[in-house]
């Protein structure tokens, strides 16, 4: 059960109310908490069936007070809520007064890295490092990804590779961040591409054929946070 205190900042009246698909990013935000419907409800003083609407019509527009009541209640600004940083880079905020540095044991950095998501691979191409963002899974302790023939991601096979995922939350001004390391190689048996392709959560975001599985195996995992009191 989570903790229904509403602490975190305080947005204020100056923030824009957000515009986009409002909806999906309060879901979205309250899931990362761990937060029920009606526990955000709750905190929010609203009719959980009202936020329940919010969520699943994306039309739906919620006056200004209501936007910063939700915002307060998901440890965000009603900026960020809305969408409105997504042209720009995380991290956009100042540093917190008394922030926190922690080593991550393996335990946390594989609950981190969790199932699937968007990381960061890093490989050498004639000598020079280059990283490129792949929508990633985890299957049987390894990371995989797809990609096409010709990609840079491909450099890496046979050879040591990092790769990482991190998280920042802008209103806190924390986060974590995940590496991994270990040798990149090619999935070319069927039986085992035909799992792959069963277990992959979604197909890469960038759309084309990528049917060239690569599985980079665990010998190194790392990680750190930044938590605020």
């Amino acid at each position: 059960m989570a903790d229904h205190s509403a602490s975190g900042p305080t947005p204020t009246a100056a923030d824009q109310p957000p515009q986009g698909d409002l909806g999906r990013r309060i879901e979205r935000r309250r899931k990362e908490l761990g937060l029920t419907l009606e526990e955000l409800a709750f905190r929010a003083a609203m009719a959980p069936s009202y936020l329940a609407h919010l969520e699943q019509h994306s039309t739906a527009a919620p006056e200004a007070g209501t936007v910063l009541r939700l915002a307060g209640a998901l440890r965000t600004t009603p900026t960020e809520l809305g969408g409105g940083n997504a042209g720009l880079p995380p991290g956009v905020g100042r540093a917190a007064r008394s922030p926190r540095l922690t080593e991550l044991d393996e335990e946390d950095c594989r609950r981190l890295l969790s199932t699937h998501g968007v990381g960061r691979i890093a490989v050498s191409t004639d000598g020079a490092p280059v990283v490129v963002p792949v929508n990633y899974s985890v299957v049987d302790d390894a990371v995989v990804f797809r990609t096409q023939p010709g990609t840079v991601s491909l450099q890496g096979l046979g050879r040591e590779v990092a790769f990482e995922v991190d998280r920042v939350d802008d209103a806190l001004s924390q986060g974590w961040s995940v590496v991994v390391r270990g040798p990149a190689e090619p999935v070319t048996d069927p039986e085992a591409v035909r799992r792959l392709e069963e277990r992959a959560y979604s197909a890469p975001w960038a759309g084309g054929e990528r049917d060239v599985w690569v599985r980079v195996t665990v010998t190194a995992l790392t990680g750190r946070r930044i938590d605020t009191w």
